[in-house]
């Protein structure tokens, strides 16, 4: 019986390797790059559509507490968030804000999280993950009011993966329960989701930084947050925690070559938070404040470089940064 566990566990993680190869690269414009020179008069600002800001929320766990600190940030400056994609906890911590979008509200809520609110181990449900997820069901649903993705505030999308196919799945609409529940299911930790005909893991195996997505939902500026860099566990000493830092790094890698393709990327300081430990939640609010605050220029550089394309001054709020 072990041994039939272990194989599962195993042909897992052999899955997610192979999800791991490099993806075709968009031509899209990055943060390092100069302004375009642009000859002649500029429009103003008001004759040009404002630029669509989507942000992208990566997976990682306890991690993704630091999506709450980028949120809180960017609220505080102003920034307009017309799309959120989220991936696994980026799936969690994005529908809390685009149904309600208010950052103290967030980050209280954030700070009454705890572990068993979302890992509800069960020896009953091993052989398929010893996770059940309904206590992730349960929270979901007691602490997000719009039971309906489509009836959010900013436009939202869950990536998750069709376990049978290996295709990519954006949740846009239906159930924020089933969203969620599907894009959060670590693969051999949590049991996977049946929806309908289809049976669903975490996002984080096909993308974790869904870029590419949030560009095909036409946003023309894209922040992505990746709270998976120099992720380090000394810990690691059962199947549960080896799976869940084997699945760190392999996303870690697998994020490299969709971060080339935002316009601006946020990397929080806390690679050595493990997926697990939710006594941390502090230290990764605090250092996704300060990762936002350093990466504002290169956002702000982004908005002036849209309005220039279109052959117009950016708001005084971003060209006088």
């Amino acid at each position: 019986m072990l041994h039939r566990h272990l194989s599962f566990y195993v042909v897992m993680l052999c899955i997610l390797s192979a999800c791991a190869q490099p993806q075709t690269q968009c031509p899209t414009p990055g943060p390092d790059q100069p302004l375009p020179e642009i000859t002649g008069p500029l429009k103003s600002h008001t004759e040009v559509r404002p630029p669509i800001i989507g942000v992208v929320l990566g997976g990682g766990g306890a991690r993704g507490f630091a999506h709450v600190g980028v949120l809180r940030v960017l609220e505080r400056e102003k920034i307009p968030i017309q799309l959120i994609v989220g991936t696994s906890v980026g799936s969690l911590i994005g529908a809390m804000y685009a149904a309600e979008p208010n950052a103290f509200e967030l980050e209280w809520k954030a700070y009454r999280i705890e572990d068993s609110d979302v890992f509800d181990f069960s020896l009953f449900s091993v052989k398929t993950g010893p996770v059940k997820g309904e206590a992730i069901q349960n929270y979901v649903r007691q602490n997000i009011k719009s039971k309906n993705i489509e009836d959010f505030k900013i436009p939202y999308i869950a990536i998750a993966t069709d376990l049978n196919t290996g295709a990519l799945v954006e949740f846009g609409r239906g159930s924020i329960v089933d969203a969620v529940r599907a894009s959060v299911s670590i693969p051999g930790v949590f049991t996977p989701i049946r929806i309908g005909d289809k049976t669903y893991v975490d996002g984080g195996v096909v993308a974790n930084l869904a870029v590419d997505v949030a560009r095909n939902r036409q946003a023309d500026i894209v922040i992505a947050v990746n709270i998976n860099e120099n992720v380090i566990n000394y810990h690691v000493n059962d199947v549960v925690t080896i799976i869940l830092q084997s699945i760190s790094i392999m996303m870690e890698k697998l994020a490299q070559n969709e971060l080339r393709k935002a316009d601006a990327v946020i990397t929080p300081d806390i690679g050595n938070v493990s997926t697990l430990d939710f006594s941390q939640k502090k230290r990764c609010i605090e250092e996704g404040i300060k990762a936002t605050e350093k990466s504002l220029e290169a956002i702000k550089k982004a908005v002036v470089t849209y309005y220039l394309r279109q052959g117009a001054n950016a708001p005084p709020e971003y060209a006088n940064n």
